[in-house]
């Protein structure tokens, strides 16, 4: 195990003290990127006591494998209504970049004030494509993890910490 739950939610207290800091007198508009933040997501936003705006992206980029295609997939037809807010993206792990650049770069073009990025995870490795965290609960090992919401072919979100996959689990992948 990498995290326990004790270790997480006493981040998330920090990390959440420096968002409500950083956004008060803001319009916030907090855009998760779903399914895999749906827990951390919910553990960050009770700790945060701003006015905000929630909405949501469904975006694939690893299609059921441990390693991302590069090819990012965007579930809705357009993005949500941002126009001169505020922007704070959650993602649950900064990887290869892919997935955040797009998302990044598809907000950008709907005219908001500022787009910050929060992940639980940033892994400690050169990125296909450069997107910086604003927000980062851990920095970890260029390992696979699953646990708090992070997933392996849809399976061991439920985990109450953070842990490296078995790599015969992944081996099976193959």
């Amino acid at each position: 195990m990498l995290f326990d739950e004790t270790a997480i939610h006493r981040r998330l207290d920090q990390i959440a003290a420096q968002i409500s800091s950083d956004y008060r007198d803001r319009d916030l508009t907090v855009i998760a990127i779903l399914n895999r933040i749906l827990i951390f997501m919910a553990a960050l936003l009770r700790r945060v006591p701003l006015p905000l705006k929630l909405d949501c992206l469904t975006v694939a980029s690893y299609h059921g494998k441990a390693q991302t295609s590069g090819d990012v997939v965007f579930k809705q037809v357009s993005v949500p209504d941002v126009v001169g807010r505020h922007i704070l993206l959650l993602d649950d792990i900064l990887d290869s970049g892919h997935a955040l650049a797009a998302v990044r770069g598809k907000l950008a073009t709907a005219n908001s004030c500022t787009i910050r990025v929060c992940v639980l995870l940033s892994k400690k490795k050169e990125r296909a494509r450069y997107v910086d965290a604003d927000y980062v609960e851990f920095e970890i090992e260029d390992e696979f993890v699953v646990g708090y919401g992070l997933d392996f072919k849809e399976q061991y979100r439920n985990l109450p910490n953070v842990g490296v996959l078995r790599k015969e689990l992944i081996a099976q992948e193959s």
